[in-house]
């Protein structure tokens, strides 16, 4: 029996040895990658020093954008968390410097997206340097954003476009700017801003929501009464479809929201939805999702990677918290490891870009199967937290 336990031992230790070796290689590509990348981009920025961020490629060519768009918080995301897990001092000045060029959108208050292109730069800034500017564009930016909340709906508002379908249009995708207001009120002391937070929290959690606790994309208000005009998606195959980056973003967002206020509904919802996307029964045996679980030609039909990746970071966190730890902990290892297995960029590949094949929006048949900016940093996001979580160290801190 002794000699069982010691072959056990040693099979125990090969294993996690292996996974560590792994886990090295794939941090040392995703370096050599955003190296490559790196050089393209300053390359770009060169000739047009408005653009400040790589997001996809397109037509085989890098897309850079300027920093009012929604996902140039993104890279400097993505190298603020080479920083974290490699420590190289390289990658923190890349951060800053890539960080800086977003902070003009502290006071853009025309659109939702603060948390993606403040919190995903400024706010791992933060958290790795504590640098007290850092704190001050994290709080004027949550500050801006609470200017676009209408008590009468209780919800921020999403977007400011395409008046003509929407009075007051509120997308899932908003409950990952909470997190913006969370911190903003913590180093501030203003809890108006976390109030703001959890109303709309609520409000989504009541009005976004099916049976089975998928989500509808866009939900449509009317500003006198506060009521919902309509359920529709932007984004999905359909409007009573599952778009799967909309099904990501509000396990994340509820999961997250649990942990700023340990409200029990919030992990319940979470759970509820957690087990709606590994339950369904089109979700692939890799666990990377197709771009919207009802997408009539599954099995050929796109899959999205970056849906896959923030499902993975969510259900790290998830585990710290749920009964369901195993369960949750096991899957997100699942979709890594497919990841990193099957869709990763060949070394040398796609511009520089980590991951391929992602899906923007399928319906305007815009960023189809390509490489995404989001893809990428909620990928390191999630290699960061199982790194953590093997060195039973906390998510949120340095």
């Amino acid at each position: 029996m002794k000699q069982v336990f010691v072959i056990a031992a040693v099979v125990l230790s090969v294993s996690v040895n292996a996974q560590q070796v792994k886990a090295k290689q794939v941090i040392s590509d995703a370096e050599s990658q955003t190296q490559l990348l790196l050089k393209e981009v300053n390359a770009m920025r060169t000739a047009k020093p408005d653009l400040v961020s790589p997001r996809t490629l397109e037509n085989g060519q890098l897309k850079m954008v300027a920093a009012k768009d929604w996902t140039s918080g993104f890279f400097p995301g993505v190298l603020w968390f080479l920083y974290d897990l490699t420590r190289k001092s390289e990658w923190k000045t890349e951060a800053q410097n890539f960080t800086a060029l977003i902070e003009k959108e502290k006071t853009n208050g025309g659109t939702h997206d603060m948390g993606f292109k403040i919190y995903c730069s400024f706010g791992n800034g933060y958290r790795l340097t504590h640098d007290p500017h850092y704190t001050d564009v994290i709080i004027q930016s949550a500050k801006t954003l609470a200017t676009r909340f209408n008590p009468k709906t209780g919800v921020i508002r999403s977007w400011d476009h395409s008046k003509e379908k929407w009075d007051y249009p509120v997308i899932i995708d908003n409950m990952m700017n909470l997190e913006l207001l969370f911190e903003a009120a913590k180093l501030s002391g203003d809890a108006s801003l976390a109030k703001v937070a959890i109303s709309h929290a609520n409000t989504t959690m009541k009005n976004h929501f099916r049976a089975d606790y998928s989500s509808y994309h866009v939900v449509d208000y009317d500003t006198a009464t506060g009521n919902v005009i309509k359920k529709t998606t932007h984004q999905g195959f359909a409007n009573e479809s599952a778009w799967a980056r909309g099904q990501s973003w509000g396990l994340y967002g509820f999961t997250m929201c649990y942990r700023e206020t340990k409200d029990k509904k919030y992990l319940d919802h979470a759970e509820h939805i957690a087990e709606f996307i590994l339950h369904h029964p089109n979700l692939p045996k890799d666990y990377v999702p197709y771009w919207d679980f009802n997408a009539p030609g599954i099995p050929n039909e796109p899959r999205d990677v970056s849906a896959a990746a923030v499902i993975a970071s969510g259900l790290y966190e998830l585990s710290l918290y749920s009964k369901k730890v195993k369960t949750y902990r096991a899957a997100a290892d699942k979709i890594m490891e497919s990841i990193a297995k099957y869709y990763r960029s060949t070394p040398g590949e796609n511009h520089g870009f980590i991951l391929d094949h992602s899906t923007g929006s399928k319906p305007s048949n815009t960023e189809v199967d390509v490489p995404l900016n989001y893809a990428d940093y909620y990928y390191l996001e999630a290699l960061v937290r199982a790194q953590r979580l093997k060195d039973k160290k906390s998510f949120f801190n340095n």
